[in-house]
């Protein structure tokens, strides 16, 4: 990309995890590239899910949206930051109004992966091994392909996770392969999980900017980082998501692909414990239009009776804390 002669100071808010971080400075590093004159400072910002992160209670049944957003979006508004580096999965269906989307950058990888004592798959892991996770969509498509594994809840950032399964509380744990990767972690992959065995979550992988609606120079500069076909299919995914009205502590899990200019999204709702999923594979040229209707075969399916059990659950694992 040609650089654009642009003088601005700007101020990045972001999450202090060292993922979060690394995330913001790519970004930085890539708007620098194409706009050589800006000067970006970066402010860390704590929300409620990183607290939260703290405590023993799954993040799945704390309940709400935004968790890890709440905090930076107010910043946003109040004008403290300029803008904002988010985990596209982290975002819920709708943002607050006098807030928009700056740009979606290229997506990473968006599979899940497995990180195992011995380096051993899920295939070859012994009955009765102990996965880690404290996300309800890998719980249930674990259970679905292996129901002789045992899942445990497991809180923390990546880290935490990995050194709690060093310790010898978990077997292995289960995380995104795209944070590895921008963590330069690889080796510690024991293996990437087909998207046939584990359908992503919705926007696993991708990165969303967030800028206040009115900047529209700020707007003009983050374009520049904008990628089409990912924006394509995380429109759709999220289309998917939007009609279940639910974040990522529900099991739903949608992916999208560009199939010869097409969008081809695949869905999934499951039961918590792995006993009955619904799937389905829905190709077309509107990435919304695939979205709904492919929740709407789902919740023909009986996929929304799953997720009212789920949300009721949730609910009561919220008022009773």
């Amino acid at each position: 990309m040609n650089g654009v002669d642009i003088m601005r100071s700007l101020t990045v808010g972001t999450r202090g995890s060292e993922l979060a971080v690394t995330q913001t400075n790519w970004v930085i590093n890539q708007l620098k590239e194409v706009v050589p004159h800006l000067e970006i400072k970066t402010k860390v910002i704590v929300t409620k899910g990183d607290l939260m992160q703290k405590s023993n209670i799954p993040l799945s049944k704390i309940g709400g949206k935004g968790l890890f957003l709440k905090e930076i979006e107010r910043a946003l508004l109040d004008g403290e930051i300029d803008f904002a580096v988010h985990s596209m999965k982290d975002v819920p269906a709708e943002l607050p109004p006098g807030l928009k989307i700056g740009c979606i950058p290229i997506r990473e990888d968006a599979r899940d992966c497995l990180i195992s004592k011995g380096n051993q798959s899920l295939d070859s892991l012994p009955s009765g091994a102990v996965i880690g996770t404290s996300s309800l969509r890998r719980q249930a498509q674990i259970l679905a392909y292996r129901s002789d594994l045992i899942v445990e809840s497991i809180r923390g950032n990546i880290d935490t996770r990995i050194r709690k399964m060093n310790e010898g509380s978990f077997d292995a744990t289960v995380l995104a392969t795209a944070g590895l990767k921008r963590l330069g972690w690889t080796e510690k992959i024991s293996e990437r999980i087909s998207v046939d065995i584990m359908t992503p979550a919705i926007g696993q992988g991708a990165l969303m900017i967030e800028c206040r609606e009115q900047d529209d120079e700020l707007g003009q500069i983050l374009s520049l980082l904008h990628h089409a076909e990912t924006a394509k299919v995380i429109a759709a995914e999220r289309s998917f998501q939007q009609l279940f009205q639910g974040g990522c502590h529900l099991p739903i899990a949608a992916h999208g692909q560009v199939i010869e200019g097409r969008v081809r999204l695949t869905g999934m709702v499951a039961e918590p414990d792995g006993s009955k999923t619904f799937q389905g594979v829905i190709e077309g040229d509107d990435p919304v239009q695939v979205g709904r209707e492919l929740a709407v075969q789902l919740l023909d399916q009986g996929a929304g009776i799953v997720i009212d059990s789920v949300k009721e659950t949730i609910q009561k694992a919220v008022q009773n804390r």
